[in-house]
């Protein structure tokens, strides 16, 4: 896995949880988007395995599209349309639960919307 994406604490308590089959596993529900995955000078800062939560949360929103590029591969795209986060710089995102739990999160180099495009992100879950 690459630096730079981590597997929150929350989500592998989860899994280990369901594989003994205390709790059912929270279905991955949406993706959340903020501008805290760079440092002052716009490097890629890495995500702490203890993270629980995206370093600057600006706005979250469902998940429609999903595939299965490998048997242990699924794929989460989400699409923001052009009024959605219009003027920002993204630079961090997570996939986040039906319980509201942030279970992965990826930081890149900042990517600026602009209020007169569509953006789409896709989050690889690999096993």
């Amino acid at each position: 896995m690459a630096d730079n994406v981590i597997i929150t604490k929350k989500a592998r308590e989860n899994m280990v949880k369901a594989r003994a089959g205390a709790i059912t596993l929270p279905p991955i529900e949406g993706m959340a988007f903020g501008n805290g995955g760079v440092d002052s000078s716009g490097d890629v800062m890495v995500p702490c395995n203890d993270q629980a939560s995206l370093a600057s949360e600006l706005f979250r929103k469902e998940i429609k599209n999903y595939t299965f590029t490998e048997d242990t591969t699924c794929r989460y795209e989400c699409t923001l349309t052009e009024a959605e986060l219009a003027g920002e710089d993204i630079s961090e995102i997570g996939l986040y639960d039906t319980n509201g739990d942030i279970v992965c999160i990826k930081n890149f180099k900042a990517k600026g919307k602009d209020s007169d495009m569509e953006m789409t992100f896709l989050l690889d879950d690999v096993f």
